[in-house]
Protein backbone atom coordinates (compact mmCIF):
# COMPACT_ATOMS: atom_id res chain seq x y z
CA UNK A 1 0.00 0.00 0.00
CA UNK A 2 1.49 3.53 -1.09
CA UNK A 3 1.87 6.35 1.59
CA UNK A 4 -0.96 9.31 0.49
CA UNK A 5 1.74 11.22 -0.02
CA UNK A 6 3.57 8.99 -2.81
CA UNK A 7 0.16 8.99 -4.22
CA UNK A 8 -0.64 12.42 -4.35
CA UNK A 9 2.77 12.88 -5.89
CA UNK A 10 1.50 10.06 -8.46
CA UNK A 11 -1.47 11.63 -9.27
CA UNK A 12 0.34 15.38 -10.02
CA UNK A 13 2.86 13.75 -12.38
CA UNK A 14 0.16 11.85 -14.13
CA UNK A 15 -2.16 15.08 -14.38
CA UNK A 16 1.00 16.78 -15.60
CA UNK A 17 1.02 14.39 -18.21
CA UNK A 18 -0.25 14.95 -21.66
CA UNK A 19 -1.44 11.23 -21.45
CA UNK A 20 -1.61 8.90 -18.41
CA UNK A 21 0.85 6.49 -20.63
CA UNK A 22 3.10 9.19 -20.99
CA UNK A 23 3.39 9.25 -17.29
CA UNK A 24 4.06 5.36 -16.90
CA UNK A 25 7.89 5.41 -16.48
CA UNK A 26 7.78 7.61 -14.15
CA UNK A 27 5.76 6.65 -11.89
CA UNK A 28 7.56 2.81 -12.22
CA UNK A 29 10.34 4.90 -11.00
CA UNK A 30 8.74 6.06 -8.29
CA UNK A 31 7.06 3.38 -7.25
CA UNK A 32 10.42 1.55 -7.63
CA UNK A 33 12.25 3.91 -5.40
CA UNK A 34 9.26 3.54 -2.67
CA UNK A 35 9.25 -0.34 -2.65
CA UNK A 36 12.88 -0.94 -3.81
CA UNK A 37 11.80 -2.76 -6.73
CA UNK A 38 8.74 -2.99 -8.96
CA UNK A 39 6.48 -5.26 -7.18
CA UNK A 40 3.48 -7.15 -8.05
CA UNK A 41 1.40 -4.93 -6.16
CA UNK A 42 3.27 -1.54 -7.46
CA UNK A 43 2.09 -2.67 -10.97
CA UNK A 44 -1.58 -3.18 -9.80
CA UNK A 45 -0.90 0.50 -8.28
CA UNK A 46 0.21 1.92 -11.13
CA UNK A 47 -2.49 0.54 -13.53
CA UNK A 48 -4.89 1.60 -11.26
CA UNK A 49 -3.73 5.25 -11.32
CA UNK A 50 -2.45 5.48 -14.85
CA UNK A 51 -6.15 3.26 -15.99
CA UNK A 52 -4.12 0.96 -17.66
CA UNK A 53 -4.34 -2.64 -17.23
CA UNK A 54 -1.31 -4.53 -15.34
CA UNK A 55 -0.68 -6.34 -18.23
CA UNK A 56 0.02 -2.75 -20.15
CA UNK A 57 2.00 -1.84 -17.14
CA UNK A 58 3.86 -4.80 -16.46
CA UNK A 59 5.56 -4.84 -20.38
CA UNK A 60 6.59 -1.22 -19.88
CA UNK A 61 8.42 -2.65 -16.37
CA UNK A 62 9.43 -5.43 -18.00
CA UNK A 63 10.94 -3.41 -21.17
CA UNK A 64 12.95 -0.77 -19.40
CA UNK A 65 16.36 -2.27 -17.91
CA UNK A 66 16.17 0.28 -15.09
CA UNK A 67 12.83 -1.11 -13.55
CA UNK A 68 13.91 -3.60 -11.93
CA UNK A 69 10.75 -6.54 -11.84
CA UNK A 70 12.73 -9.08 -8.94
CA UNK A 71 14.03 -7.95 -5.52
CA UNK A 72 17.42 -6.23 -6.18
CA UNK A 73 20.52 -4.83 -3.39
CA UNK A 74 20.78 -1.27 -2.51
CA UNK A 75 22.87 -0.49 -4.97
CA UNK A 76 23.04 -1.53 -8.67
CA UNK A 77 25.77 -1.78 -10.33
CA UNK A 78 25.23 -1.33 -14.15
CA UNK A 79 28.18 -1.91 -16.32
CA UNK A 80 27.77 -1.15 -19.96
CA UNK A 81 28.18 -3.75 -22.54
CA UNK A 82 28.00 -1.75 -25.54
CA UNK A 83 30.88 -2.21 -28.26
CA UNK A 84 32.35 0.89 -26.94
CA UNK A 85 32.84 -0.39 -23.55
CA UNK A 86 33.56 -3.83 -24.70
CA UNK A 87 36.43 -3.35 -27.10
CA UNK A 88 37.74 -0.79 -24.38
CA UNK A 89 38.09 -3.26 -21.32
CA UNK A 90 34.12 -3.47 -20.14
CA UNK A 91 34.44 -7.65 -20.36
CA UNK A 92 37.37 -7.60 -18.32
CA UNK A 93 35.95 -5.11 -16.09
CA UNK A 94 32.23 -7.06 -15.33
CA UNK A 95 34.53 -10.23 -14.92
CA UNK A 96 36.58 -8.26 -12.31
CA UNK A 97 33.42 -7.05 -10.53
CA UNK A 98 31.88 -10.23 -10.37
CA UNK A 99 34.76 -11.93 -8.79
CA UNK A 100 35.76 -8.62 -6.37
CA UNK A 101 31.78 -9.02 -5.25
CA UNK A 102 31.94 -12.96 -5.20
CA UNK A 103 28.39 -12.74 -7.59
CA UNK A 104 27.78 -13.62 -11.48
CA UNK A 105 26.52 -10.96 -13.78
CA UNK A 106 22.47 -10.57 -13.03
CA UNK A 107 23.54 -11.73 -9.19
CA UNK A 108 22.97 -9.60 -5.51
CA UNK A 109 26.02 -10.19 -3.00
CA UNK A 110 24.81 -11.94 0.02
CA UNK A 111 24.88 -9.00 1.97
CA UNK A 112 22.44 -7.40 0.04
CA UNK A 113 24.41 -4.56 -0.62
CA UNK A 114 24.85 -4.52 -4.70
CA UNK A 115 23.19 -6.25 -7.77
CA UNK A 116 25.95 -6.65 -10.90
CA UNK A 117 24.37 -5.85 -13.99
CA UNK A 118 25.23 -5.58 -17.93
CA UNK A 119 23.44 -2.50 -19.16
CA UNK A 120 22.86 -2.11 -23.46
CA UNK A 121 24.23 1.43 -23.48
CA UNK A 122 24.81 3.74 -20.41
CA UNK A 123 25.73 6.47 -23.31
CA UNK A 124 28.93 7.77 -22.19
CA UNK A 125 31.06 5.76 -24.98
CA UNK A 126 34.16 8.29 -25.10
CA UNK A 127 35.01 7.45 -21.29
CA UNK A 128 34.90 3.99 -21.68
CA UNK A 129 34.49 1.22 -20.14
CA UNK A 130 31.98 2.76 -17.74
CA UNK A 131 29.84 1.78 -15.01
CA UNK A 132 26.95 3.30 -13.30
CA UNK A 133 25.26 2.77 -9.88
CA UNK A 134 22.52 5.08 -8.85
CA UNK A 135 22.26 8.09 -11.04
CA UNK A 136 26.56 8.18 -10.65
CA UNK A 137 28.57 7.74 -13.54
CA UNK A 138 31.37 6.37 -13.44
CA UNK A 139 33.97 6.39 -17.15
CA UNK A 140 37.73 5.51 -17.47
CA UNK A 141 37.03 2.71 -15.07
CA UNK A 142 39.98 0.28 -14.10
CA UNK A 143 39.66 -2.67 -12.08
CA UNK A 144 41.45 -0.73 -9.43
CA UNK A 145 39.43 2.03 -9.94
CA UNK A 146 36.07 0.06 -9.83
CA UNK A 147 37.47 -1.15 -6.20
CA UNK A 148 37.71 2.08 -5.19
CA UNK A 149 34.11 2.93 -6.04
CA UNK A 150 32.55 -0.33 -4.31
CA UNK A 151 34.14 0.85 -1.23
CA UNK A 152 33.05 4.53 -1.49
CA UNK A 153 29.60 2.98 -2.33
CA UNK A 154 29.45 1.15 0.35
CA UNK A 155 29.56 3.50 3.19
Amino acid sequence: MIPESLKTELTDRIASAVTPREAAVDVLKMLQAHYGWVTDEAVAEAGELLGLSTLQVDELATFYEMLYRRPVGKRVIHVCDSISCWAMGGETLMAHLARHLGVQPGETTMDGMFTLLPCCCLGNCGEAPTLMIGDTLYGLVTPELAEQIMAKERT
